[in-house]
């Protein structure tokens, strides 16, 4: 059945917009029921800082061992500026491009690539600076966590998404972001919705922070903060390797691999083949909306945890016909194609689900805590191991018969627990902050829907 929408002269010549898809009915309707809530617009409730732009906007090179970060546009995310894989640029470069800082609860905006994502800027990621891909908005009126809680709500994206531009390549600009509705529910309201945001926000620095002491315990247990390895010009490596490993490539025999087992040789160690009951991939699956399991792929195994929110479906049927791709609690998922290659996640869900043919599943024996494993193949041991047995040149691959061949320390089990207690504490405090969230977003719908049926 077709749906279409009309416009009227007036609304026309006040966007200046004739392209159909401004006037899509899904906007229209998120553009009338926020103004009904005593709507003012984004531009009136404070600034806006564009981006860097042009020849003047140059960084030399990035400096790892400077404070000064530098926000890329993948760095912004929902909510809240990613942290996993930050980059840091020289004092010269900041100071000279000061005027691209950003400040303590800044909203930044997404307005070139991946569009409408709206995060807050604390002092976790100060002092920085932004790149060209994003916009600041400075508040002036009103808590910038509540405004942050509406533009990542349905109506707000909406409104957002609805002035976009572009032929080949969509965009926002500062102008069409000005006249965004923002919908006033009282100062009691926005007040509870934002004090939801900062309890979120607090949630995932302690989860993230749960995460890092579970990192540093184990590189410390190991010694591995403290080894430093060598980068030869050249090495060599015997003919009974190449005839015993089947390699020919220089990459397998690099000295780093070699120095990294000769220094877990100080520690009890064990091969995955002896520690493991079950090690192969998933199968393609057949998805479907609304299935009744879940299925993860590759796609949803992050730098720290699964993304059990954003998991796809399959139905029963398809489910049944493939036990070998059944995933069980405390099962490893790893990811072994492309451009992760070796990110490992533990499955703490007790949830019956189901693995796609680009992750493979590692199950280890009971005496092992399955989340010390994760970490394990976190750390430098299992990146190490990565790149010494993944094969491929134009895709890298990981394969389980290699996996079976990673030599892991084995610490005492309560070792073990103590770190791996702290990965599923960092779960449990993501996932709270994902549900404050939610009811911070949800609230914000509920209440534009009730002052527009009243």
């Amino acid at each position: 059945m077709a749906v279409w929408s009309e416009a009227t002269t007036t609304e026309i010549l006040a966007t200046r917009r004739i392209d159909a898809e401004f006037s899509q009915p899904k906007y229209l309707e998120a553009e009338r029921k926020t103004r009904s809530c005593k709507a003012e617009n984004l531009g009136n409730l404070g600034t806006f800082v564009p981006g860097p732009f042009g020849s003047s906007f140059r960084v030399s090179n990035y400096d790892f061992q400077s404070p000064y970060r530098y926000i890329r546009g993948q760095d912004v995310k929902p909510f809240f500026i990613l942290e996993d894989d930050s980059r840091f640029i020289p004092q010269a470069d900041f100071i000279r491009l000061q005027h691209y800082a950003v400040k303590n609860d800044d909203l930044m905006i997404s307005v070139v690539g991946t569009l409408g994502n709206v995060a807050v800027c604390t002092e976790r990621v100060t002092p920085a600076m932004f790149s060209c891909k994003s916009t600041i908005f400075r508040s002036e009126k009103g808590d910038p966590y509540y405004l942050l809680a509406y533009l990542n709500s349905h109506f707000g994206q909406l409104c957002l998404l609805r002035r976009q531009r572009g032929a080949i390549q969509m965009g926002l600009n500062i102008e069409d972001l000005r006249s965004i509705p923002i919908p006033r529910l009282g100062e009691y309201e926005e007040g509870r919705i934002a004090e939801k945001v900062r309890k979120a926000h607090d949630e995932l620095i302690s989860s993230r922070e749960s995460y890092q002491s579970a990192q540093q315990l184990l590189e410390s247990e190991l010694g591995l903060d403290k080894l430093s390895f060598q980068k030869p010009v050249g090495y060599t490596a015997q003919f009974s390797e190449l005839e015993l490993s089947r390699r020919l490539d220089a990459q397998h025999y690099q000295a780093q691999f070699t120095q990294l087992l000769a220094h877990l040789a100080n520690f009890p160690t064990r091969k995955i083949r002896d520690i493991r009951t079950c090690n192969r991939r998933g199968i393609q699956p057949i998805y479907e909306r609304d299935g009744a399991y879940d299925v993860i792929n590759s796609q949803h195994l992050g730098p720290k945890h699964i993304n059990y929110d954003g998991l796809e479906k399959t139905s029963p049927q398809a489910f049944s016909a493939s036990p070998v791709a059944h995933i069980r609690q405390n099962d490893l998922l790893i990811y072994t194609t492309g451009a992760y290659i070796g990110r490992t996640n533990v499955y703490l869900s007790n949830a019956p689900a189901f693995a796609s043919n680009h992750v493979n599943i590692l199950r280890v024996t009971p005496d092992i805590d399955a989340a010390y494993m994760a970490m394990i193949f976190q750390s430098v041991v299992g990146q190490f191991q990565t790149q010494k047995h993944s094969r491929g040149s134009a895709q890298a691959e990981l394969y389980p018969n290699d996996i079976d061949k990673f030599v892991v320390p084995i610490l005492p089990f309560e070792q073990q627990t103590i770190i791996g207690d702290l990965v599923r504490e960092s779960l449990v405090k993501q996932r709270e902050s994902a549900r404050l969230l939610e009811q911070a977003k949800t609230r914000v719908e509920q209440l534009i829907e009730e002052a527009v049926n009243s």
